[in-house]
C-alpha cells in the first residue's frame, strides 16, 4: 500500500521511524515506553496499545531515507512493518508492508489479521501525512 506525503523522503522518514511520534499518528497506540535512545538498528521500545497489549518492539532495518523496518513480538506473535520511501513530485510516497505471523494453530487467524489490519495501517499513514502537511 502506498501513501503520498507532502514532504521530502527525509522529513517523512525522520518522523515515521521515531517511536516517540508514533502515538500521534498510530491509532492503536496509547503511548510508547522505555524508548532506547535515538532511531537506529537495534533500537527498542515498548508499545502500549489501546487494547492493553504491550509488544516488545525493535528497529531491524534503518537505511535513511529509503527503508525502515520494525518487529514487534508478544506471546509468540510477531508483527513486522516495513516502510519504503520514494521521492515523488511535491513530496514522497511511503510504501508499507505489514504482516502478523505466529506458530501453531494461530497461523490462519494471523493471516486474516494481517489482511484485516491493512486499512488501519493505511489510515495511520494518511494521518501522519496530514500531520506533516500542517508543518
Amino acid at each position: 500500500m502506498d501513501v503520498a506525503f507532502p514532504v521530502s523522503s527525509e522529513a517523512a522518514f525522520d518522523y515515521l521511524v521515531d517511536p516517540v511520534h508514533r502515538p500521534e499518528w498510530q491509532s492503536s497506540l496509547r503511548r510508547v515506553e522505555d524508548v532506547d535512545g535515538e532511531p537506529r538498528v537495534g533500537q527498542t521500545w515498548t508499545d502500549v496499545t489501546v487494547p492493553g497489549l504491550r509488544p516488545a518492539m525493535e528497529t531491524t532495518v534503518l537505511e535513511r531515507p529509503r527503508r525502515w523496518s520494525e518487529r514487534g513480538t508478544w506471546r509468540g506473535v510477531t508483527a513486522t512493518l516495513t516502510l519504503t520511501f520514494a521521492d515523488a513530485p511535491g513530496g514522497c510516497t511511503v510504501h508499507a508492508d505489514f504482516a502478523v505471523t505466529g506458530r501453531g494453530p494461530l497461523g490462519p487467524a494471523l493471516r486474516l489479521l494481517t489482511v484485516a489490519s491493512r486499512p488501519a495501517v493505511r489510515a495511520d499513514l494518511r494521518r501522519a501525512a496530514a500531520i506533516l502537511a500542517k508543518g
